[in-house]
């Protein structure tokens, strides 16, 4: 559910890591790329050795290229919120409302106690929200730190209610809390450093350029994998039980979003998973969500800055 715009904004400072390569003449790339076998042979291992070194494990298990820190991640996601807001603000377009304000921050704010509980190094994220009027647009964001944004269009045309807005909010926030923002950034590393060893490689490498760069643009123009989705879904769905939102709210939510989307692009190249697979796996999960809350006691609301 992340924003395009935002997206690219946070992949800027990893492009800029390998802006004079891109920056050749194609003559004279292709003249580097032509280099002897033991060159070739070397560039390979080096990029073996980084990405093998470059490993985590997500709070799910999940194994996770990580080239880029959490820590940096979190300094480029704090740039690029700051400018985005000042836009925002600058456009009139950040909402004020005093009732809104005030639902958004206590279901944040209780999913921040549970997320604080679990991960209790994001006690010192800097969460805030800011509500941008855009009464045509149903999203929502969560930046690596804590930093997030809500669409006015999610309850205009969705109808919330609270328990909806919870599964919305702890998807986004299960994205930062699994470091999904520095695995999207570690991805486009490796594509670009891909690129240049495919083409190394080959006995064609223009051609292998032409082809590698191909499919990275089609992988940064996605701006979640659909095993992070899924990631966030599991981890979301916990999180607002905890909060003490009911987990049907899961299945209801998608059903609201199944109605809105209209055609759909094809599965294999959708950031989400189709509504009615995700229905189910949600459906799924729900009675041992459940079991962890069962009687819904609601979390204290955490403090959560509002930006105006």
């Amino acid at each position: 559910m992340h924003d395009v715009v935002v997206f690219y904004r946070l992949h800027l400072k990893t492009h800029r890591i390998f802006s004079k390569m891109r920056g050749l003449s194609h003559g004279r790339l292709t003249m580097i790329l032509n280099v002897n076998n033991s060159m070739k042979r070397l560039l390979l291992l080096l990029l073996a050795c980084s990405l093998l070194a470059a490993c985590a494990t997500s709070p799910t298990g999940r194994k996770q290229l990580m080239l880029i820190s959490p820590e940096s991640a979190i300094v480029e996601s704090k740039k690029a919120y700051l400018s985005t807001v000042n836009e925002l603000g600058k456009n009139d377009k950040l909402v004020n409302d005093p009732a809104l304000s005030k639902r958004v921050a206590t279901v944040t704010g209780r999913l921040v106690t549970v997320a604080i509980a679990k991960f209790p190094y994001t006690e010192k994220w800097e969460w805030s929200v800011a509500i941008v009027d855009e009464p045509d647009v149903v999203n929502a964001w969560c930046m690596a730190g804590g930093r997030m944004a809500v669409y006015t269009g999610l309850f205009d045309k969705l109808q919330l209610t609270d328990a909806e807005f919870a599964q919305i909010m702890g998807h986004e926030i299960s994205h930062a809390l699994a470091n999904h923002t520095a695995e999207q950034m570690s991805t486009a590393m490796a594509t670009t450093m891909g690129v240049v060893a495919v083409g190394a490689m080959s006995d064609r490498p223009a051609i292998a350029m032409g082809g590698a760069a191909m499919a990275a643009k089609v992988a940064l123009s996605l701006p979640n994998s659909r095993t992070a989705e899924k990631e966030a879904d599991q981890m979301g769905m916990e999180i607002a039980v905890l909060a003490g939102y009911d987990p049907d709210a899961a299945v209801s939510l998608w059903e609201k979003m199944a109605a809105q989307g209209g055609g759909r692009p094809p599965e294999f190249l959708s950031t989400h998973p189709a509504p009615g697979n995700r229905e189910a796996a949600l459906a799924a999960m729900i009675p041992a969500m459940r079991a962890l809350n069962p009687t819904g006691k609601l979390a204290p609301v955490h403090p959560v800055q509002i930006v105006r």
